[in-house]
């Protein structure tokens, strides 16, 4: 539940905010989904690539590490590579 909601807060911090309540309609479970769906199509791609070395392997996981992040999600404490 904690990266549903790092996922959505995310999506949100971009979004422009009018308070309004007249035909309100949000479905945050449909952004969650796309941007998910997006996510694993990257990963998907890096992991899919057998020409990769495993040093170059390893850089792929720090790309999905990175999606990750650009979700909303901070990386955890693994995350300090450099």
């Amino acid at each position: 539940m904690e990266l549903y909601k790092e996922i959505l807060a995310k999506i949100l911090e971009s979004e422009e905010t009018h308070i309004t309540f007249p035909n309100l309609s949000i479905d945050a479970e449909k952004l969650l989904e796309l941007e998910c769906y997006k996510a694993l199509q990257k990963i998907k791609a890096i992991i899919e690539d057998d020409s990769l070395s495993d040093e170059e392997c390893f850089m792929q996981i720090e790309h999905i590490v990175c999606l990750f992040e650009a979700m909303g999600s901070d990386g955890w404490l693994r995350h300090d590579f450099g």
